[in-house]
């Protein structure tokens, strides 16, 4: 299947259904190959888990780094 960007951006629930039954979708630019979306082939479904924290997952002096990134930002919030 073929999708131009515009099909893409007004169609994005359809074209990943298709995607998800299997199909393969070949973005184009002005009529031009851009980018290939495929269905993503795992037995299970992936589980992500905070992913932005993992450069912190092994420091031993953070014990929540939830804790730890939400007081570093708390001088952001205006209340």
């Amino acid at each position: 299947m073929k999708a131009s960007i515009r099909q893409l951006r007004s169609s994005t629930r359809e074209i990943l259904g298709a995607v998800s039954r299997g199909d393969i979708v070949w973005v184009t630019s002005r009529g031009k190959t851009c980018a290939k979306i495929t269905p993503v082939r795992s037995s299970a479904p992936t589980e992500l888990k905070d992913e932005a924290f993992g450069m912190w997952k092994d420091r031993k002096d953070i014990h929540d780094v939830r804790a730890y990134v939400r007081q570093m930002r708390k001088w952001r919030r205006v209340d």
